[in-house]
């Protein structure tokens, strides 16, 4: 439930989600692997040398339907190299949490967790091929951190694969919100690790830089967490206003920030937080950055995310001063 009444109406979807945000390259990424055309793929990837940019590409391409279908032809035709391992492993992931669903423990299906945990155990074992031929391959080490919340390793094993990234790439976004989740209290942590975390690497982030919204997720993470009441008393306090507008800050309305690909629904974030908290000019902003761009994350906590993507944008565009 939204933390603030509503109008009542409905929202008209009139958008669809498009899993590259309208960026070429990753367009071409995801046409190519819907195409089980993996020569193309290949050369997405070689092209892309920045870690992060690597990742989000990586992003799309778990996305991508059925790639566990035809994977293997392409690592049989280059055997010598690890990125099709590297694909196959990163989709595994995607995969597996596909089997599981998005619902509680309590609402799954003892089949479900059995499939999930059969492709994640498939996904570590392909990643962990990868980081043994490889032992720098950045890509590999943060899809090993995202695996570790669902394999349920330990908190000194995970932040070793959290390691393994940042020591190569000390500000790699993906590999962050994935540590991020894994201490989460619903995951092996807890509110205060959290939090910990994230104001730990906020506080390390150059200006304009994508990793305060860190911030954000953890407080939209807090919420969830809370029962309907508390919620809505929780997210309004003047604290927690005060650290999502300064994560804002130094983020998406600074100017040295520079979006790229990936950067839409890490803006979302911000967007959805900052009109939770009643920041509606910071919220307006998000929105002039987004437009029409529409996301699954994080729009999805709030129900269909295309409606409340929209729900959300009138009813900042409404109340900006």
């Amino acid at each position: 439930m939204w933390p603030f009444s509503r109008k009542n109406r409905e929202a008209t979807p009139s958008l669809v989600i498009d899993p590259s945000y309208g960026d070429p390259t990753s367009r071409r990424l995801i046409d190519a692997l819907t195409n089980r055309d993996w020569r193309t793929a290949r050369d997405v990837f070689a092209a892309a040398t920045d870690p992060d940019e690597r990742a989000f590409l990586m992003e799309a391409a778990t996305g991508v339907d059925d790639v566990q279908e035809w994977i293997q032809e392409w690592v049989a035709a280059e055997p010598e190299s690890t990125l099709p391992v590297l694909v196959r492993g990163c989709h595994a992931v995607q995969w597996a949490w596909e089997a599981r669903g998005a619902k509680r423990a309590q609402y799954t299906s003892g089949e479900q967790f059995r499939e999930f945990a059969r492709r994640l155990k498939l996904a570590e074992n392909l990643l962990n091929e990868v980081v043994e031929r490889d032992p720098d391959d950045v890509t590999a080490w943060t899809w090993l951190v995202a695996s570790a919340r669902g394999r349920q390793v330990g908190r000194a094993e995970a932040q070793a694969r959290f390691d393994e990234v940042i020591k190569r790439h000390p500000l790699h976004i993906v590999a962050h919100e994935e540590y991020l989740q894994f201490l989460c209290a619903k995951w092996s942590g807890s509110h205060e690790l959290m939090f910990e975390f994230a104001r730990k690497a906020t506080a390390a982030a150059p200006e304009g830089s994508w990793l305060p919204e860190l911030i954000a997720v953890a407080h939209l993470e807090k919420w969830v967490s809370l029962p309907s009441g508390e919620d809505a008393e929780w997210i309004r306090q003047p604290d927690v206003r005060e650290e999502i507008v300064a994560a804002a800050a130094k983020s998406y309305l600074h100017p040295n920030f520079r979006t790229g690909p990936g950067w839409v629904p890490r803006v979302a974030t911000f967007a959805l937080m900052c009109e939770f908290v009643e920041a509606f000019e910071a919220a307006g902003h998000a929105h002039d950055l987004l437009g029409d761009q529409a996301s699954r994350w994080p729009w999805l906590y709030c129900g269909d995310p295309v409606e409340a993507f929209i729900r959300g944008r009138e009813y900042v565009h409404e109340n900006r001063p």
